[in-house]
C-alpha cells in the first residue's frame, strides 16, 4: 500500500500553462502509477478572503471551501506544495490560503501558557519551488529566507516534519533541463517522497 499524499498547487494562476503545472502533473501521475493515493486542490481555483485580524484566526469559522482541505490533510500523510517564487517568497494567494488553513484547533492547540500543540504531527512535506532565477543564487545569496519561514514558521509550528525541498531555478531554460526537472518529479512521484 502506497502513502496517502495531498498535492498542493499553490500558483495563483489557475491556467494549467506554467511549469509547475507540468511538475505537479508530473509528480501525480507518477505517484499513482507507483500505487499512491493522491489528492490534489488547486488554491487558485477556491473562493476564500483573507484573514484580517487575529480573532479571525483564533476563533472565526473556516471558509467553507476550505473545509474539505482541511480534512484532506487530515487524511494525508504527506503534503507536497507546488508553488512560484514571486518577490522572493510564496505568492500572497498561496500564504492567505495557508493562513486560513492553520489554524487554533486544527493545526496547533494553545496549552495554556506560552506554548503550543502541534496537532499535525506524524505528516512530511515537500517544497517544490519554481524560479526564474538560478536556485543556488537563491539558496546562498539571498539565503532562501522565505522557505525558511514557510517550514519553521507555518509547517513546523503545525508539527509537520521532515520537510525537504526541490528548488527548481531558471525555469525559463532549455527544453533539455525541463526535461531532466519532470524526470525528477516523476522519480519523486513514485517513491511518494
Amino acid at each position: 500500500m502506497g502513502r496517502r499524499i495531498l498535492l498542493i498547487q499553490g500558483h495563483p494562476d489557475p491556467q494549467p500553462t506554467h511549469f509547475g503545472h507540468a511538475l505537479a502533473d508530473a509528480y501525480a501521475a507518477a505517484a499513482r502509477e507507483a500505487g499512491h493515493v493522491v489528492e490534489t486542490v488547486t488554491v487558485a481555483t477556491l473562493d476564500f478572503p483573507l484573514l484580517r485580524t487575529r480573532a479571525e484566526w483564533d476563533s472565526g469559522e473556516v471558509p467553507p471551501a476550505l473545509a474539505p482541505v482541511q480534512e484532506a490533510i487530515l487524511r494525508a500523510e504527506h503534503l507536497v506544495i507546488f508553488f512560484p517564487l514571486w518577490l522572493g517568497g510564496m505568492p500572497a494567494l498561496l500564504k492567505g490560503f495557508l493562513e486560513q488553513v492553520v489554524r487554533p484547533g486544527f493545526a496547533i492547540q494553545p496549552t495554556g501558557g506560552a506554548g503550543w500543540n502541534k496537532l499535525l504531527g506524524g505528516r512530511s512535506a515537500r517544497l517544490v519551488v519554481t524560479m526564474g532565477m538560478p536556485a543556488i543564487v537563491y539558496r546562498w545569496v539571498f539565503q532562501a529566507h522565505s522557505l525558511k519561514a514557510l517550514e519553521r514558521n507555518i509547517l513546523g509550528f503545525a508539527g509537520i516534519a521532515p520537510v525537504q525541498e526541490t528548488l527548481v531555478g531558471s525555469v525559463e531554460g532549455t527544453d533539455k533541463a525541463r526535461q531532466r526537472w519532470l524526470a525528477k518529479l516523476t522519480e519523486l512521484g513514485e517513491r511518494g517522497a
